[in-house]
């Protein structure tokens, strides 16, 4: 398969990017996508140019380091996979694809397609610790949590932090991200003692690091790869009417 490439091309924050155009062919099918920029990179090394700098780390869908938008959708066309786990059989061979970073205040480019994402860490530190005793692993029923509310808390905790939803919302929103975190360990018992402050520091940090306000269009759980639910986000905006409605005068 042959492909024409338009990547996004930029020396650092401070420079202006642009797109630039290179050609790959003989690509198998079964090529993942950042295999096929690995055999870009060795060419463009070969020829003594710069390569094109990109984030990756398992390239199993877990870390969420891959991050990058594949013909104007975050992570490329496939609904619930990462940028690693996409295949150039989800291409038609000949195809033009355009290859750029996130675009958001809050994720500065580092260079080419590697955002600055540690506003994430920020936000997720912000939130702080949980009170549990320290000791021997406590016997699992000493916890009795239903089965519906630990799939729940599971399913929330399945967010890889990737930005996607950040990347697909129009205001640059980190409510799915920020929800998702809040909500798995609000619906736990562990995570009840410090439910009021965390949900406010979070939200705070969000606001403090330029994330904009939710859209409510669904476009973050639509393009995240691990299909957050938005009701986490209907659960944040409750933890947080909680927590104001709470606090001590």
């Amino acid at each position: 398969m042959n492909f024409t490439l338009k990547i996004w091309r930029q020396k650092n924050a401070q420079s202006q990017g642009k797109l630039v155009t290179y050609e790959i062919s003989d690509i198998s099918a079964d090529t993942s996508f950042l295999e096929m920029l690995d055999i870009l990179n060795e060419q463009l090394l070969q020829k003594g140019e710069d390569p094109v700098h990109f984030d990756h780390d398992c390239r199993e869908g877990i870390c969420g380091m891959c991050s990058m938008y594949i013909n104007g959708r975050a992570h490329g066309p496939l609904r619930g996979v990462t940028t690693c786990q996409l295949h150039m059989r989800s291409f038609k061979d000949g195809d033009t694809i355009y290859i750029e970073p996130w675009r958001a205040k809050a994720f500065p480019v580092i260079k080419d397609l590697v955002v600055d994402r540690t506003a994430f860490d920020r936000i997720q530190q912000a939130g702080g610790f949980i009170s549990v005793n320290t000791g021997g692993a406590p016997d699992a029923n000493t916890f009795p949590i239903p089965h519906e509310v630990a799939n729940e808390a599971f399913d929330a905790a399945t967010c890889i932090g990737c930005g996607a939803c950040v990347a697909a919302c129009k205001n640059a929103s980190a409510m799915l991200f920020v929800s998702a975190k809040v909500s798995q360990l609000a619906l736990l018992p562990q995570g009840k003692v410090e439910r009021t402050e965390r949900v406010q520091r979070m939200l705070a940090q969000m606001e403090e690091e330029g994330f904009g306000s939710c859209t409510n269009t669904g476009a973050c759980s639509v393009e995240c790869p691990k299909e957050i639910s938005q009701t986490n986000i209907a659960r944040l905006n409750r933890e947080y009417f909680r927590a104001k409605f709470t606090e001590p005068e």
